[in-house]
């Protein structure tokens, strides 16, 4: 018997004895948990927890989780194996080896690649420099993003070593906004496959097609059924261009390995009128499946992840309608290791800007009203995010902290006497009041101090709306977040001229600094690149198996706690995002601390440091040397 093979029996036993164990022991650190419980998800599931960890569909684990087992010191010699050992033409056009100019002599030699490049030999750092200059020249935005699409696709470690390098600058172009202008054109400018794409006619060998992937270990899949893409509605198959960018920052941000990420499209269909009109569309030609046909095939897709790569592989539901991401992460919150950024990663790094902006506006999170425009999977599930960390921090229940967070959806101020008329996740939000039809009279009656945007609709903001806001309060906090920038709920010149300058302002996405009576206000960004790759890399190096609240609240935490005085003097609510590598780390430590805390982490014995273990576990995209 090999060493690999003793390895994964011993990890087999131990997960099986693992399980039994945390029958008897997470009734115990239930109880222990200070009060705080999985949002509204937990009342929809009866009282069921993530951590009771059930498996009402007996999928057992896959693979064996081998994080880490092909890292090796950047001065290691490496074999740049593919099926064969690649060697000349093989090697330059496979990205994860190809080094274009950056071969040397010795390189060009032992792997045939004499005559296949011109005589110069460039180095990383001039392959750079030359790209950049190279991507500086493009007008037009979606060029951009294009240029760096065929570099991922051609260079994988120089498409990386530009991203961390120049993430303020090239952050925009592969995510939002200029991802969004991506997706409606995805028919158009599509090239290759970067991700999976299971349809409908997949269905009944969705466990084959996961085969068909080359990589066999994932520790990370970014999967969306394209319904919902940023504030641009149905765009469906299409939306692979989110996935294939989520996970670039997972990789760029949180050092997780490409090689371990796995984008998926689930394609059943479009209602979008004009994609099924389009000659140049991707997709299936029909209407969205609904009802039993969509829930079959997504519990088949679940159960196929889990037998393909086993019990801790982190799926990410990434822009589904409201009335879908609800119910998958009700569903499969206490069988899978599942995550809603759009509901719960914006909810962490909207919480950690929240906690952040006390040091400018003052008192405690309790002392402070809170007005949302948007009452979907955004706004509902930061509005929890809140309410758990207020009943945190002072121990009253989240039913009394929910009291003032207040909600208006498209038709008006949610009250008591809609409950009946409201979907499930809203119902939490019905506080006893008269009906309000318009944001600014919601304002003037319940007197918010803090004004937060998630209806992705535009210009919804308004002057009055924000004159208000500053009538009421000395410093509004006034966070407009929907994406792209097109539909943010005001722009950042708006809220400091027509607060005369004294709001505290975030976007979703990112606005120019704005120069207003001789101060120049730099805009913070409640971008969830924040948080979600930091947070994966802390589920992974702790082999987390569940998603907890409290890592969440950790997550913000960690985020809240990078904000710098330096970063306070200039209005900011969040830190820089050249220093991304480093918060993600923080953030990575402080989750993983937390999933050791309430016994979910299975990666024993716990690292003594872990903000140096995560940052010894991040990729990193410095061209190796070849044998």
């Amino acid at each position: 018997m090999n060493l690999k093979t003793k390895m994964e029996r011993t990890s087999k036993s131990f997960c099986h004895w693992q399980r039994k164990a945390f029958g008897c022991l997470i009734g115990r650190r239930e109880r222990k948990i200070s009060g705080v419980m999985e949002s509204t998800l937990k009342e929809m599931r009866n009282g069921e927890s993530v951590l009771d960890m059930t498996d009402e569909r007996g999928v057992g684990g896959g693979v064996g989780d081998i994080y880490g087992e092909d890292r090796a010191t950047e001065d290691q010699l490496l074999t740049p194996w593919s099926f064969t050992i690649a060697s000349g033409h093989s090697l330059l056009r496979d990205p994860r080896y190809n080094k274009g100019l950056a071969f040397t002599e010795a390189e060009r030699d032992a792997h045939y690649l004499r005559g296949l490049l011109p005589p110069v030999i460039l180095s990383q750092e001039h392959q750079e420099k030359r790209l950049m200059h190279t991507l500086r020249q493009y007008q037009v935005p979606l060029h951009r993003y294009m240029a760096m699409m065929d570099l991922q696709e051609r260079n994988e470690r120089l498409f990386y070593k530009l991203l961390i390098d120049h993430v303020e600058e090239l952050l925009p172009v592969v995510y939002t906004p200029v991802v969004g202008e991506a997706c409606q054109k995805y028919g158009s400018i599509f090239r290759r496959p970067q991700g999976l794409y299971i349809s409908l006619k997949e269905k009944g060998k969705i466990f084959e097609v996961l085969k068909n992937w080359p990589e066999r270990s994932i520790q990370v899949i970014v999967v969306t059924d394209g319904e919902r893409i940023l504030g641009l509605g149905d765009l469906g198959c299409q939306g692979m261009g989110i996935p294939v960018g989520k996970l670039s920052l997972y990789t760029a941000l949180g050092g997780v390995r490409p090689s371990v990420c796995l984008p998926v499209t689930i394609d059943v269909g479009t209602n979008n009128k004009h994609l099924l009109e389009d000659e140049f569309y991707i997709g299936l030609r029909q209407r969205r499946a609904t009802g039993q046909e969509y829930a079959e095939l997504l519990d088949e897709f679940m159960s196929a992840v889990k037998q393909n790569y086993g019990e801790k592989v982190l799926v990410q539901f990434e822009d589904f309608a409201n009335h879908n991401a609800f119910e998958l992460l009700k569903k499969y919150g206490t069988t899978h290791l599942v995550f809603n950024d759009d509901i719960q990663g914006t909810a962490s790094v909207v919480l950690a800007g929240l906690v952040a902006a006390l040091r400018l506006v003052g008192g405690a999170l309790a002392d402070h009203t809170f007005l949302f425009l948007g009452a979907g999977e955004a706004g509902t599930g930061i509005a929890e995010l809140i309410a758990l960390e207020v009943s945190k921090k002072t121990k009253a229940p989240v039913e009394e902290a929910r009291k003032k967070i207040w909600l208006v959806d498209s038709k008006g101020l949610i009250v008591s006497s809609r409950k009946e008329s409201i979907q499930h996740f809203k119902q939490p939000w019905a506080h006893e009041h008269e009906p309000i039809k318009e944001l600014v009279d919601a304002v003037k009656a319940i007197k918010p101090s803090v004004l937060i945007g998630t209806s992705g609709v535009g210009k919804t903001f308004t002057k009055e709306v924000v004159e208000a806001m500053a009538a009421l309060n000395e410093k509004p906090l006034i966070l407009a977040l929907s994406n792209p920038t097109s539909q943010s709920e005001c722009t950042a010149e708006e809220a400091y001229t027509w607060t005369e300058g004294r709001a505290i302002f975030a976007s979703g996405s990112p606005f120019d600094p704005v120069k207003y009576d001789g101060k120049v206000f730099i805009p913070g960004q409640a971008n969830n690149a924040y948080i979600f790759p930091g947070f994966g890399l802390g589920i992974i190096m702790s082999g987390t198996i569940r998603v907890h609240d409290d890592l969440l609240l950790a997550a913000s935490e960690a985020l809240a706690g990078q904000v710098t005085e330096e970063n306070y003097e200039k209005g900011l609510i969040y830190p820089p995002f050249s220093n991304i590598r480093k918060i993600s780390a923080h953030i990575a430590a402080n989750v993983a601390a937390k999933a050791y805390e309430l016994g979910l982490a299975t990666r024993l014995p716990r690292p003594q440091d872990l903000v140096k273990y995560a940052e010894s576990c991040m990729y990193t995209p410095v061209y190796r040397q070849y044998r």
